[in-house]
């Protein structure tokens, strides 16, 4: 770097680069930072080139990290850097190209170097790094840690104060990228960092009055999606920006600075365009993550989105990503579902979702659906979610969430389109075969154990425990359907007749007995109105029939079950699922970033 610098491959024998990292200390007031950063070449604008950057000044890191705790040369550039940043908001407000260029130069630097450090020493090695003056005994732990805050407060700063302008863009996402780099100590740990010192200044030093401030103006940015600027003006693309980006705004709503009444530091921020970014971005990991933390973590937010009458707009994204899981990581499959799940904790979302008729959904190929609730399409989804994970995943988390989701609309299912209800019935006679072949497994092991020493049926008893409840949780949603809304429900009535056989040998059964009373009484009592009409019923003449008897159950006869709803609840522990999670968007989505994969601990490289 230097005034003679055009490429890459001009660094390592850089002499202002091993002037940096010599043995001699080089004050804060000297020339030579001038000429340290008035390099030309234009700023690497993705990963392979950023490693190639890395490999190409590894020598002069290596030799800086050696001779830094004698020389102070990080601290100098820190405080180079500081003190031209005073004057940035003027800078860009009189276009002053040059005093901007060189700032970003010098923030570009340390965030070179931050990485490095950060990827080869601990939080508390890397604080013995950022100054070094002759002082009095005592006072040199204080001293590191006012720099590094100064700097955080500093990068804090220029992200919410500095207008974002043709001119500003590259020094703005420089100052968000090297804050993520302040925080990626945890990539190297195995272990979740349970106490870091950058967290410990971004969240209770002298940042906190600015934190609000960013995540809004994080927000903003995310609501505007602004395009970068022309080449040749020193940025980056616009998409590097994306785990970074969601990393700030995530740590901002998870301490709930944001959108809280109670909070001083609360902001103002539109919500409408907050909902239509969201909505045109859901086919993204970062955005889904994003509005999962914003429902889960905002009661404003999710009272919002729950009261707008365009909902689909936001769950047809949702489901399209459910719909495609094979495509999708698991986490994102998760962050969907979760999501839905919150939505449907709400009765009026319940009742809305079944008056939005759609037309033509394209993308579920299944079957032509040319008119169709958004309420019967979501069950749809959810079934077929639910049928991918018992044939490929197995995971019972993906499962418990699905039939959670079904169990909360349940009693606010409305005019089911005929597929829906087919397919809801499919899903348990699906589930009822299944049922049977584990029994049937079970017991043919049981007489093959029998006179063995060995303990019979370990596997399939815990098979057939988990299949059960699965069929439990199913003939109650089914239940709960017809005991509060069986008359509006003529197609769900239909298919349960069609598929009667399947719940007979369900009656008797200890463990559905009871739930099967009601499922037991509607078919009886239909099956007796259907042979008093004779025999080669058409479909519609069925229909008619059903529809006239829903008026006429005695609904006094059915038993009363408890209401079924279900309350997402996070685990006890869920930074060991989020952290991971988050940095792995990092690791995968930020562009402008190069790490090294050998020295990633956190997660193993397929995780993303």
């Amino acid at each position: 770097m230097g005034a003679n610098s055009s490429s890459i491959s001009e660094l390592p024998e850089n002499e202002y680069l091993k002037k940096l990292s010599g043995a001699e200390p080089i004050s804060e007031n000297d020339p030579f930072w001038n000429q340290l950063l008035s390099f030309s070449f234009t700023t690497p604008t993705n990963s392979a080139d950023l490693k190639l950057l890395e490999e190409a000044t590894i020598s002069v890191c290596k030799s800086l990290v050696e001779k830094n705790p004698r020389t102070g040369n990080l601290g100098s550039l820190i405080k180079v850097f500081l003190s031209r940043t005073k004057e940035l908001k003027i800078s860009a407000e009189c276009q002053n190209h040059l005093f901007i260029w060189q700032a970003h130069n010098a923030l570009f630097i340390i965030c070179c170097l931050l990485k490095v450090f950060i990827s080869r020493m601990s939080e508390e090695e890397l604080q013995l790094h950022f100054t070094y003056e002759e002082k009095a005994p005592g006072s040199y732990g204080a001293e590191c840690e006012d720099l590094i805050e100064e700097l955080l407060c500093c990068l804090i700063q220029l992200i919410v104060e500095i207008p974002l302008l043709d001119i500003t863009y590259s020094i703005s996402l420089e100052a968000v990228t090297t804050l993520i780099v302040f925080l990626s100590c945890q990539l190297f740990h195995k272990e979740i960092l349970r106490e870091s010192i950058i967290h410990k200044y971004l969240m209770h030093g002298r940042c906190v009055p600015y934190t609000s401030r960013l995540v809004k103006t994080l927000l903003y940015n995310f609501i505007r999606q602004e395009r970068s600027p022309p080449p040749g003006t020193h940025v980056f693309q616009q998409q590097t920006d994306g785990g970074g980006l969601l990393y700030g705004i995530a740590s901002g709503v998870a301490n709930n600075t944001a959108f809280s009444s109670s909070n001083p530091h609360a902001f103002q921020i539109n919500f409408n365009s907050l909902y239509t970014a969201l909505c045109e971005q859901q086919k993204s990991d970062q955005a889904t993550l994003l509005l999962y933390m914003l429902l889960h973590q905002n009661g404003n937010v999710r009272t919002y989105v729950l009261a707008r009458t365009d909902i689909e707009n936001l769950v047809l994204p949702i489901l399209e990503i459910l719909y495609h899981v094979e495509e999708r990581n698991s986490h994102h499959v998760y962050m969907a579902l979760i999501i839905l799940l919150i939505l449907t904790e709400d009765d009026g979302f319940n009742r809305s979702i079944h008056e939005v008729i759609l037309k033509n959904i394209t993308w579920y190929a299944e079957r032509v659906l040319t008119e169709i609730s958004l309420g019967s399409l979501l069950i749809l989804v959810v079934i077929r979610t639910i049928q991918y994970n018992m044939t490929r995943t197995r995971d019972k988390y993906l499962h418990t969430n699905c039939l959670a989701a079904l169990a909360n609309m349940s009693a606010q299912f409305r005019s089911l389109h005929q597929y829906a209800a087919q397919r809801i019935i499919s899903l348990f006679s699906l589930l009822s075969k299944k049922h049977n072949k584990v029994l049937e497994q079970a017991t043919q092991s049981l007489r093959g154990s029998l006179g063995s020493n060995d303990s019979p049926l370990p596997d399939y008893a815990q098979d057939l425990n988990v299949i059960e409840e699965v069929i439990r949780m199913m003939l109650e949603i089914i239940n709960s359907c017809l005991t509060n809304s069986l008359h509006h429900n003529p197609n769900l009535v239909y298919a349960l007749l069609y598929k009667r056989d399947l719940f007979e040998q369900f009656r008797t059964h200890p463990s559905f007995q009871d739930i099967m009373q009601n499922i037991d009484l509607v078919i009886s009592f239909f099956s007796s109105r259907l042979e008093q009409a004779g025999a080669e019923l058409s479909v519609e003449r069925v229909l008619e029939i059903i529809k006239q008897g829903a008026v006429a159950l005695p609904k006094d006869r059915l038993r009363k079950f408890p209401e079924l709803k279900f309350k997402y609840v996070e685990e006890e522990q869920p930074e060991e699922f989020f952290i991971p999670y988050v940095w792995s968007l990092v690791y995968n989505s930020a562009v402008a970033l190069y790490w090294n994969p050998h020295d990633i601990q956190l997660f193993t490289m397929d995780s993303g």
